[in-house]
C-alpha cells in the first residue's frame, strides 16, 4: 500500500459524487406507491403515520376513507385467570409430566382465544363523498416526503399528510368547486360488521367489547368524537377545516387518557395549536424530518424489485416507530378497519414478531427509532418481574411473549406467551443497542443489568441433570407442535439452548467490560455447565435431543444459534460451515410448504450470513413478490398461488418486512464478528452497487460504492473512537488513503479516534 496525499483531494470529490448518487437513489419516484385508482380494502390503502398517529388512505363505495390509528388506543380490560396466577409454572409441569396437560390449555391458552379483549382497537374513519369527482386517475405516494397525492378526473386533487414530529395530519383538496364536508365514522362498536373478511384472520366482533358507539358532535367546520372504553380509558378525534376559494384544508387528531397516564393534551387542543403553523409551514417541517431520516442510509443496487422493497420498509420503519412512541406492535399504527379486532388483537408478540421489526434499525442506522422499543422494555422492567415472581416463583426477570400495552401477560399458546426465555431474545436487543452506539452509560445503566437479570432467572429456573449439565424442567421450540402437550420438550431445545447460552456468554462479556470480574466469573461458570446445541449428523441442528428437524415449519426457531444469534456463524471455519450448510440444506429440502412470508425475510438473512448472495437475493425476491399486498404490507399467506406456500390467507404483520429490510443489508454488510465486511454477500451480476452510512458495531458508518465489479470507495467514520478490522474489500489491489499508518494485508485495520473520517480508494 502506498500512500498519496496529493490524491486525496480527487478520490474525495468522488465520494462526494457517490454521496449524491445515493441521495438521488432515496427520492427516486421508482421507490414510490403509484396506482391508477384508491384501493378498496384497508390492508391495501395507502399507509401513512409518525408512530403514535397512522391513517390508511381508500375508497369505501362512493367515499374517500382515511382510517384513523392511535398507537395506545387499547382495551386494557386484564385476563381474568392471569390476575393472579392461581396456577403457575410448576402446575404446568405437574400436569405436563401426568398426562393431564388439557386442564392446562383450558385454563391457560383457550381464554386468549374467547375473550375480546384485552387487545388494541381503533381509532375511527374520515369519509369525504368523491362521487361527483369521477374517477380516480392517480394515487402517489412519495417515501421521500410521506406525502399522498391523489387526482381525480374532474380536476380537484387531495395532499395529506400525517405530520412526522407532531401529534397530527392534514389534508388539502384543491380545484374543489363544490362544499365537501368530512364525515366521522365510528368504529362499529354498536353495529355488526359489513365485511366479513374471513381471510384477513380478523378477530372477534368490536360489538363483543361492549361498548356504546361515542358521541360525534358536528359544526359548521369542525367534528369532535368522544369514545368510552373499559375502565376509564377514553379517545377523543377532532377534525377541523377552512375553505378558502376553491382550497379545502384540514387538520386533524387523535388523543387518549387513561385513569392510570398522566394528563395530556386533548384533540382539540392539540389541532387547535397546530392550526396557527398551516398546512405549508407544517408540511416544510415535516419534509424536513424525512430529509434527516433519509439522509442516515441508503442503498443503490441493480435489482429494481429488492431496492425498491427495501425504500418500501424503511418507510414503514420511519412511519410505524418513534423514540417516544409505543414499540411497533403487529400492526403499529395501521389497525384493521374492518369492524373487527385485528389479527391477534393487534399485541406486542415477543416470540419473534417484535425481534424482528426492529432488526433493520441496527446496521441501517435508525438507533434512535429503535430506542423505543429499548426505553418500552425498561420502563415496563418492574412489572415483568412481578411476572416472573407470581408465576415462576423465581427472582430475576423473564418477559411475558405475549403482552398489552402496559407489558401485561395476555396469554395464548403457553409455550410461547409464557416461555422461559423470552426476556434473554429481548435482551439481544440491549445488547446490539450497546454494541452498536458503543454507548458506555447504557451498557451500565440497562444492558448489562438488563442481561444480569435474565442470567440470575434462568440460573434460579435450571435444574441439574445426572451428568451434572443444567436443563430447563421443560422446554419448547416457538412453534413446534403449537400447543400441545407435544410442544413440550424434556430436554432443553436448541431455540432456549441458544438464547441461554448467548446469555451468559454476553453477561461474561459485558462484565468484563465494567470492571465486574467476579461477576464475569460467575456467568462464565454458568455457561459452562449447559449442554452444547443437539446435532444430527445428517440433518444438522436438531429440535431437541432425539427429535430432529423433520417437517416444513415457519418458525426457525432450531435456528436461533445461526442467526441472529450468530453463536455458530460462518467465520468460524470449516467445521462451523459444514453444520450450517447441513442445516440449511435440510431445511430447503423439506420445502417452504409451511412457510409464511416471514420464513423467508429470516432465510434471507441466513443465506446472506451465508455469504451466499444468489440465494439471498432470490428468497427476498420470493417474499416482496409473493407475500406483500400492493400496498407493501406483508400478509404472511402467498398470495399468487405459485406454490411456494400453502398458507393462502392474508393477516398483515409488520415483522416480515422489516426482517426483509434487514435481509438486504445483511448481503451489503456484515459485523456480527471483530471483522467487518463489505459487499459479503451480493450476486456476482450485481457489478455496479453502493451504499451509504450503514452502521456497523463499534458504532462505525460505512458507505462504499462497487463499480464494474470492483470496489472503488469506502469511507468510514468513527462515532466513539476505536480500532476498526475490515475484511480487505480492494481483493489484494493497492488503495490509496490519506490516512498514515493504516495496517493492510487481508485485513486493514485502523485505530480511528472520535469524529475521525477515513477515506479508502481504489488505485
Amino acid at each position: 500500500m502506498k500512500t498519496h496525499i496529493t490524491l486525496f483531494l480527487i478520490f474525495f470529490i468522488t465520494f462526494l459524487s457517490s454521496c449524491e448518487s445515493n441521495k438521488k437513489q432515496s427520492g427516486d419516484p421508482a421507490h414510490d406507491l403509484i396506482f391508477s385508482s384508491l384501493a378498496n380494502r384497508w390492508d391495501e390503502a395507502i399507509p401513512q403515520g409518525n408512530g403514535m398517529l397512522g391513517t390508511l388512505i381508500w375508497q369505501k363505495g362512493d367515499n374517500l376513507r382515511f382510517s384513523l390509528d392511535r398507537a395506545d388506543l387499547w382495551d386494557l380490560r386484564p385476563m381474568h385467570n392471569l390476575k393472579n396466577f392461581e396456577y403457575k409454572y410448576k402446575w404446568v409441569y405437574t400436569n405436563w409430566k401426568n398426562n393431564t396437560y388439557s386442564v392446562v390449555q383450558e385454563f391457560f391458552d383457550n381464554p386468549y382465544n374467547n375473550t375480546v379483549a384485552p387487545s388494541k382497537i381503533p381509532a375511527a374513519a374520515l369519509e369525504f363523498n368523491v362521487k361527483k369527482w369521477g374517477d380516480v386517475n392517480s394515487v402517489h405516494l412519495s417515501v421521500n416526503n410521506a406525502l399522498c397525492e391523489v387526482k381525480w378526473s374532474d380536476g380537484q386533487k387531495l395532499l395529506a399528510f400525517v405530520d412526522a414530529t407532531e401529534p397530527v395530519g392534514w389534508f388539502r383538496f384543491e380545484n374543489v368547486k363544490d362544499d365537501i364536508t368530512p364525515i366521522l365514522v365510528p368504529p362499529a362498536y354498536g353495529s355488526a360488521s359489513e365485511n366479513e373478511d374471513i381471510d384477513s384472520h380478523s378477530g372477534q366482533d368490536l360489538r363483543r367489547l361492549g361498548y356504546s358507539t361515542g358521541k360525534v358532535t358536528n359544526s359548521k367546520n369542525h367534528i369532535t368524537y368522544k369514545q368510552d372504553g373499559w375502565g376509564g380509558f377514553k379517545y377523543m378525534v377532532y377534525v377541523t377545516w377552512e375553505k378558502s376559494g376553491s382550497t379545502i384544508v384540514g387538520c386533524w387528531s387523535i388523543s387518549s387518557e387513561y385513569p392510570k397516564w398522566g394528563k395530556s393534551p386533548s384533540a382539540i387542543e392539540v389541532v387547535k395549536k397546530h392550526l396557527t403553523t398551516g398546512f405549508k409551514k407544517a408540511f416544510a417541517s415535516h419534509q424536513k424530518w424525512w430529509n434527516n431520516y433519509w439522509a442516515k442510509s441508503s442503498i443503490n443496487i441493480p435489482d429494481s424489485i429488492l431496492e425498491r422493497q427495501w425504500y418500501l420498509e424503511q418507510y414503514k420503519f420511519g412511519s410505524a416507530a418513534r423514540s417516544n412512541t409505543p414499540p411497533i406492535s403487529l400492526q403499529a399504527v395501521w389497525t384493521a378497519d374492518n369492524g373487527k379486532l385485528p389479527p391477534w388483537k393487534g399485541d406486542f408478540h415477543h416470540d419473534l414478531n417484535t425481534q424482528l421489526s426492529y432488526w433493520p434499525s441496527y446496521s441501517g442506522n435508525h438507533l434512535d427509532l429503535e430506542e423505543g422499543f429499548i426505553n418500552w422494555l425498561w420502563k415496563h422492567k418492574e412489572t415483568f418481574k412481578r411476572y416472573t415472581k407470581a408465576y415462576f416463583e423465581t427472582s430475576g426477570l423473564n418477559v411475558p411473549g405475549v403482552t398489552t400495552l402496559e407489558g401485561e401477560p395476555m396469554g395464548g399458546w403457553i409455550q410461547y406467551s409464557f416461555g422461559p426465555t423470552v426476556s434473554a431474545w429481548l435482551g439481544h436487543h440491549f445488547y446490539l443497542h450497546w454494541r452498536y452506539t458503543m454507548d458506555r452509560g447504557f451498557l451500565r445503566e440497562k444492558a448489562y443489568p438488563w442481561i444480569k437479570d435474565v442470567a440470575i432467572f434462568l440460573e434460579d429456573l435450571s435444574v441439574k441433570r445426572s451428568d451434572g449439565k443444567r436443563k430447563l424442567p421443560m422446554s419448547s421450540s416457538p412453534e413446534i407442535n403449537n400447543n400441545s402437550s407435544k410442544a413440550w420438550f424434556g430436554e432443553t431445545t436448541n431455540f432456549d439452548l441458544a438464547l441461554i447460552r448467548w446469555t451468559y456468554a454476553k453477561a461474561a462479556e459485558l462484565a468484563n467490560e465494567l470492571g465486574k470480574k467476579d461477576e464475569a466469573s460467575h456467568w462464565k461458570q454458568i455457561l459452562d455447565e449447559w449442554p452444547d446445541y443437539s446435532v444430527d449428523n445428517e440433518t444438522g441442528l436438531m429440535i431437541a435431543p432425539g427429535y430432529p428437524f423433520n417437517a416444513s415449519h415457519r418458525h426457525f426457531s432450531h435456528l436461533m444459534a445461526i442467526y441472529p444469534l450468530t453463536q455458530i456463524n460462518w467465520s468460524q471455519g470449516k467445521e462451523a460451515q459444514q453444520l450450517i450448510t447441513k442445516t440449511v440444506n435440510n431445511l430447503t429440502a423439506l420445502g417452504s410448504d409451511w412457510w409464511t412470508g416471514y420464513s423467508f425475510s429470516w432465510f434471507g438473512n441466513i443465506q446472506a450470513q451465508m455469504k451466499d448472495g444468489d440465494a439471498a437475493a432470490k428468497t427476498l425476491r420470493i417474499f416482496a413478490e409473493n407475500f406483500c399486498l400492493p400496498s407493501s404490507f406483508h400478509v404472511n399467506g402467498e398470495q399468487h398461488n405459485r406454490g411456494f406456500s400453502k398458507f393462502k390467507y392474508r393477516p398483515f404483520t409488520l415483522e416480515g418486512n422489516f426482517a426483509f429490510a434487514s435481509g438486504i443489508q445483511e448481503m451489503l454488510i456484515q459485523s456480527h464478528t471483530e471483522t467487518v465486511e463489505i459487499f459479503p454477500a451480493i450476486p456476482e451480476s450485481w457489478q455496479d452497487v453502493s451504499f451509504k452510512n450503514l452502521r456497523t458495531e463499534g458504532a462505525f458508518l460505512i458507505s462504499a460504492e462497487k463499480q464494474k465489479g470492483k470496489i472503488i470507495l469506502v469511507d468510514i467514520r468513527s462515532e466513539k473512537g476505536g480500532i476498526i478490522k475490515i475484511k480487505n474489500p480492494f481483493m489484494y489491489n493497492d488503495f490509496i488513503t490519506h490516512t498514515p499508518g493504516i495496517k493492510s494485508d487481508d485485513i486493514i485495520v485502523i485505530d480511528m479516534k472520535e469524529g475521525q473520517n477515513v477515506i479508502l480508494k481504489a488505485k
